[in-house]
């Protein structure tokens, strides 16, 4: 996986990094929150047809860093509304409809949770446990770029 790079748009030094992810942004479809799933049953939520489509493709979502649960963990999850704390989920059946789990090659400093981002890189879909915390998601982004907007 290709290390996760943030830009900001706000120096010539962050000027400069927006530029490097540009080209991951230009070729990403955009995926919302309201788009990934298309219904809610008994046995969880279900996928859309937009969301198993895009499986291994490039998306860039928008939402809000929720504070990671240690200085050194390689994922953060990406919500749609800003929250104080991490949404940790015991298991995959009770994931909530509104969040993404966001992988990054290095370790990633928590922004403000109240400060949009752009989150660009490959959807990945399936259950997956994280091996050091025992986090469990069912979608996630493997991170190229991460863009305070």
């Amino acid at each position: 996986m290709k290390a996760a790079r943030i830009r900001r748009a706000a120096c010539g030094a962050c000027l400069a990094l927006a530029a490097l992810a540009a080209p991951f942004a230009a070729s990403a479809e955009d995926l919302s929150f309201s788009e990934l799933y298309s219904d809610w049953t008994a046995a969880g939520l279900v996928l859309s047809e937009k969301t198993e489509s895009l499986e291994g493709s490039t998306v860039t979502m928008t939402g809000y860093m929720a504070p990671p649960l240690t200085p050194t963990i390689r994922f953060f999850v990406l919500t749609e509304v800003p929250m104080s704390v991490c949404p940790f989920c015991s298991s995959d059946a009770d994931w909530p409809d509104n969040i993404i789990v966001v992988k990054v090659s290095d370790p990633v400093t928590a922004l403000p949770y109240d400060s949009p981002i752009a989150v660009t890189g490959t959807l990945e879909i399936g259950s997956e446990i994280d091996a050091e915390t025992g986090f469990v998601s069912q979608l996630r982004i493997a991170a190229d770029s991460i863009e305070a907007l």
